[in-house]
């Protein structure tokens, strides 16, 4: 039986990233062009800087992948790329880009969304067990899932205002740490302790929904409030106090969703997936479930995760035709028009 080779596409914030998987989940090539550096000054991703340097790059990923998979486009079988959720814009610059090596190589098209990428990142530690439990954490999104048999998601908890990564990079503009600040935090936090008793919203609810507005609002207003009377607050406290209360309500939802859709596993993804302290947690309470985590290197936004969700929907038929439009408020249970 010949191997298969899928190129995937991933471009929906500030990454542009191209990578190749041989057959289910042997990864060739994995190629990320970070922008981290050009939106340190800005504090955040600027959408229009993210597009034009998708545009920059894009093309010479391509290339880099073949060359480091040590294939050819003839070898390809079909290209993924992500569209969506994510900027519109970035999206779209990667979406054009598929399209077009689709079209010039007569590859079939796979439409991926984000979420499940992340997600489907765990196929790179072990094979996935179905039904399980997914905690997907990232900058954009926060929210519980439910995957009765793979590409079958079902969103049953999320957040209702900030996603978790973007309360960590708001609190460390705050505090004056360099964009992301989701790592320096995580450092400072084992430093610290938990003194400041910052609020756990809804921690107490019989329900699975998160919600970190007023956790980031309270920390503001204790920062300021400290400034404004010319007294310092330790980092290494503050961010020992934040995490805290974010882990809390993180493991306390994750608790409440496996007592009520008991699984054998939960895959634990997105870019905060990375943060030690969360890792811990999950070692130590997590006990009535399997815990897997993608790679660290497969943690952040890259096209190495969105070959592995690829792989899916290539073996169940799910193709798009070459109209296939971004959509950046995608949903996991919306499939590509």
């Amino acid at each position: 039986m010949r191997d298969r080779y899928i190129l995937a596409v991933e471009s929906s914030c500030d990454e542009t990233s191209v990578a190749i998987l041989k057959n289910e989940n042997e990864l060739l090539a994995n190629v990320i062009a970070s922008q981290v550096e050009s939106h340190k000054r800005f504090g955040g991703v600027v959408p229009e800087v993210a597009s034009r340097h998708h545009v920059e790059v894009v093309t010479t990923c391509f290339e880099d992948a073949l060359l480091e998979a040590g294939i050819t486009a003839d070898d390809l079988d079909a290209v993924a790329v992500t569209y969506g959720p994510g900027l519109v814009g970035a999206l779209l610059v990667g979406m054009a880009a598929a399209k077009a090596f689709a079209w010039a190589h007569q590859l079939p098209l796979i439409p991926v969304n984000h979420m499940a990428g992340h997600l489907m990142a765990a196929r790179q530690v072990k094979e996935l067990q179905y039904p399980l439990m997914a905690l997907l954490v990232s900058g954009g999104h926060t929210e519980l899932v439910y995957v009765s048999e793979p590409g079958d998601y079902k969103i049953i908890g999320e957040t209702r205002d900030d996603a978790v990564g973007e309360a960590y990079d708001k609190v460390g503009r705050v505090m004056g740490l360099t964009y992301p600040a989701g790592r320096e935090i995580d450092e400072l936090a084992h430093k610290g302790k938990d003194v400041h008793n910052f609020p756990r919203a809804m921690i107490k609810e019989d329900n699975l929904e998160f919600s970190f507005s007023g956790l980031k609002s309270a920390f503001i207003n204790l920062h300021h409030n400290a400034a404004q009377k010319g007294e310092e607050l330790g980092k290494e406290d503050l961010s020992a106090s934040f995490q805290a209360a974010v882990l809390d309500i993180l493991m306390a939802k994750t608790q409440k969703a496996l007592a009520k859709y008991p699984v054998e596993m939960l895959v634990v993804a997105g870019g905060v997936a990375a943060n030690q302290g969360l890792r811990e947690r999950l070692a130590d309470e997590i006990t009535d479930a399997e815990v897997v985590i993608p790679p660290l290197r497969l943690c952040g936004d890259n096209a190495g995760m969105i070959a592995l969700a690829a792989a899916i929907e290539y073996d169940k038929g799910n193709f798009a035709g070459l109209d296939l439009n971004a959509k950046p408020s995608l949903a996991f249970d919306e499939m590509a028009d």
